[in-house]
């Protein structure tokens, strides 16, 4: 067992009361209480980071565990309750779990974004757990007077042998929470885990499947309207007047008017992105005639800024990375010299382009605002910046603003960006009633936060050996540059040069699955095949030798990965793919990335199907420490396989004048059924670590395995994405 400290700073603590109606309820910091957050975490803000949150044992023994964070879709609704059931050592069956609205008195930033809910929340969960099961250990030590060391405890109950005695964590409950908590407790030794590490059904999922009300989608309330939005129809545009009487005249229509949905500059926090902050509201009765009525107002635009076409966003990218930074993000030695004294110089370029989120569940929430007070509800990654936007919006304390959280039908990192929130509230203070706001399919993809287009050049200095002396990556991307100036090869050799370029542009962006490492892990894995290749070594072995370097004696000090770890997964997936052994037919590719805490390598089987390549099978092996739920897990690993090959292929939105090309699914391409890999087999590294991100890792590399794979079907590399457009076709 570890022995863990329940007091370490000012945040950490727990306090034990009596439940309502008997019982004992366990309020406690949800992530970072128990150790100091000294290691860094990429891609993340700091304010997404110590959440707290509350466990009630009931008189009957049945648990109650309250869940602050937003569920997307990434299964934290149910694994974290998991952890603290473990340590807690009850039956999972007597295990409720609710999701909890925003409340900064008793949690503190409730977010959900950056692959670290369980990495961040894994010592507390098991110390709030832990320290439960103890004081009603001590309790029962009491009442039976006897040493709490005699006692043991299983399933809710617990038993002192010697005596014959049991007692359900229920019938005790109410006695415990009179007893101070310990200072110091012991945690289970992995070994002896019966929950965490036991595939475990969604907590919703009997709901969903059910048809229930969780989504934002399928909220109702008594008197509510149905409101929609009409927006600029290009990026650098506004509204000059419009005419609604056509709409006003339709059955069901309430009202149409210009509303104002942007907090000031001083209120806005990270998370306001929006481009578009004065729209046309239409409401009525149900979202039918409110579309039909949307479509029937006529709208004059007026210019504000210049529009912007995809070519013009090309040739700014493309002069961007044939720019010397001024400051580079890194460099170690001398990368000048080394390309001068090269046997052999590889130099590639790679580009990206702008994609939506397409979240299944279109933007959408609900709002009654009053005098009083505004109640909001719907599906958010970030209510309490929600609130303090709301307030400054709406010029109301923040304590008369509630938020709660449903279900979200998909996030992506799109729901991180609130601005939906606000503009419902900002419609239901004008209108006066209730409402829900809803998105069209048209409205959400056209309205922006796209993932950025991204452009970046990679240079290798190759030796008369064929072994890389210099390594050379310089990014560009619309409001910031994709380069991880630490992450692989930094380290592994001695003339090392990153640089980063900002490209402005008037069109929205925002987080993405897998932000920055969605485009860099595709093109860097990429590049380094085609550089093994020239080198005349096997790619798993070309990434091998570097990584030896790193492990045996780095470069630098900065580097942010393990190289062991690193290259653990490297090897896992090749002796589990059978790497080396030729099979007629089947074409590989393969990848290795490191990003939220975790380490992914993939290998990408490729067949010809009636002349078009298709994708058999791909080999996954994942280090992301304890894996709480395998079923969870593998779910997120699939998904983001699947993810990943369909933008990989299909994905982008190009602009002309400012206007997206692509409003819906008739024009924008997602991967199909038929399209997905006939297999995918998942291996976790089990090295008894602590947990670390998994909701994003697998879908970077998968990007470049499979430009690898296709590059071995068909002879040409590629390297700008949609590979799609360049008349491949998986079918």
């Amino acid at each position: 067992m570890t022995l863990i400290k329940t007091q370490f700073n000012r945040r950490s603590f727990l306090k034990i009361s009596s439940a309502t109606g008997g019982g004992i309820m366990i309020g406690f910091n949800w992530l970072t209480s128990c150790q100091p957050a000294t290691e860094k975490v990429a891609d993340v803000p700091n304010e997404w980071f110590d959440v707290n949150a509350f466990i009630k044992i009931g008189d009957n023994g049945n648990v109650t565990i309250m869940s602050p964070n937003p569920e997307i879709g990434q299964n934290v609704k149910t694994a974290m309750p998991m952890i603290v059931a473990e340590e807690l050592d009850v039956d999972w069956n007597d295990v409720a779990v609710e999701q909890a609205g925003l409340n900064t008195e008793k949690y503190t930033r409730q977010l959900a974004g950056g692959s670290q809910s369980i990495r961040q929340g894994w010592q507390s969960l098991r110390m709030a757990g832990a320290s439960a099961r103890r004081v009603l250990m001590e309790a029962a030590a009491q009442q039976w007077s006897v040493p709490v060391g005699e006692l043991s405890t299983e399933n809710g109950t617990i038993s002192h042998a010697a005596s014959d005695k049991s007692i359900g964590y229920g019938e005790i409950a109410t006695t415990a929470a009179s007893l101070e908590v310990p200072e110091e407790i012991e945690l289970k030794d992995p070994k002896d885990f019966k929950i965490i590490g036991r595939p475990t059904k969604n907590v919703d999922g009997p709901a969903i499947v059910a048809g229930k009300p969780l989504f934002g989608l399928d909220l109702k309330r008594d008197g509510m309207l149905t409101a929609m939005i009409i927006h600029p129809p290009a990026f650098g545009m506004k509204i000059k007047d419009f005419d609604a009487s056509e709409a006003l005249a339709m059955s069901g229509v309430k009202d149409v008017f210009r509303v104002k949905t942007a907090p000031s500059d001083e209120g806005k926090t990270w998370s306001d992105v929006n481009a578009f902050p004065e729209l046309i509201a239409v409401i009525g009765e149900g979202t039918w005639p409110v579309m039909k009525a949307k479509k029937s107002v006529k709208v004059n635009w007026e210019r504000e800024s210049p529009g912007e076409n995809s070519q013009d966003i090309e040739v700014a990218l493309t002069k961007a990375i044939n720019t010397k930074a001024n400051e580079p993000s890194r460099e170690d030695g001398n990368p000048d010299a080394a390309f001068r004294d090269a046997a052999k110089v590889v130099e590639r370029t790679y580009s990206a382009p702008f994609l939506p989120h397409n979240t299944m569940e279109p933007m959408n929430f609900f709002a009654h605002v009053t005098a009083e007070k505004a109640d909001l509800v719907g599906p958010i990654q970030t209510p309490e910046n929600m609130r303090k936007s709301v307030s400054d919006l709406l010029g109301m304390p923040e304590e008369k603003i509630s938020i709660d959280m449903t279900r979200m039908g998909g996030g992506f990192g799109r729901r991180l960006y609130g601005n939906f929130g606000l503009e419902a509230a900002a419609i239901s203070q004008k209108a006066g009633a209730p409402i829900k706001l809803v998105y069209s399919r048209e409205d959400d993809m056209t309205q922006g936060t796209y993932r950025p287009a991204y452009k970046i050049t990679y240079r290798a200095a190759l030796d008369s050996d064929n072994n890389m002396t210099a390594f050379h990556v310089r990014g560009a991307g619309i409001q910031g540059g994709p380069v991880f100036a630490n992450r692989y090869p930094a380290g592994t050799v001695d003339s090392y040069l990153a640089e980063n370029h900002n490209v402005d542009s008037n069109i929205s962006t925002g987080a993405w699955r897998a932000p920055r490492s969605n485009f860099v892990a595709g093109a860097e894995q990429s590049f380094l095949d085609e550089v093994a290749e020239v080198a005349e070594k096997d790619p798993i072995d070309f990434r091998l030798e570097l990584f030896d370097r790193a492990i045996s004696n780095p470069v630098g000090e900065d580097n942010d990965y393990d190289a062991e770890r690193y290259a653990g997964v490297l090897k896992e997936v090749k002796e589990k793919a059978g790497w080396g052994k030729e099979t007629p037919g089947v074409h590989r590719g393969v990848s290795a990335y490191y990003c939220h805490n975790s380490y992914v390598a993939q290998v990408v089987d490729m067949v010809m199907d009636s002349g078009q390549p298709k994708v058999k099978k791909v080999w996954c092996a994942v280090d992301c420490g304890i894996v709480v739920n395998p079923e969870g897990a593998i779910n997120q690993v699939e998904g983001g396989i699947i993810d990943g090959i369909g933008h990989a292929l299909y994905g982008a939105i190009t602009f002309t004048d400012g206007k997206p090309d692509q409003s819906n699914y008739d024009k924008y391409r997602l991967i199909r059924t038929k399209e997905a890999p006939i297999e995918i087999e998942t291996f976790f590294v089990e090295n008894g670590i602590s947990p670390t991100g998994l909701g994003e890792p697998s879908l970077p590399p998968v990007m470049g395995a499979l430009a690898n794979a296709l590059y071995k079907a068909t002879g040409t590399r590629l390297y700008d994405q949609p590979f799609a457009q360049k008349d491949i076709k998986i079918g």
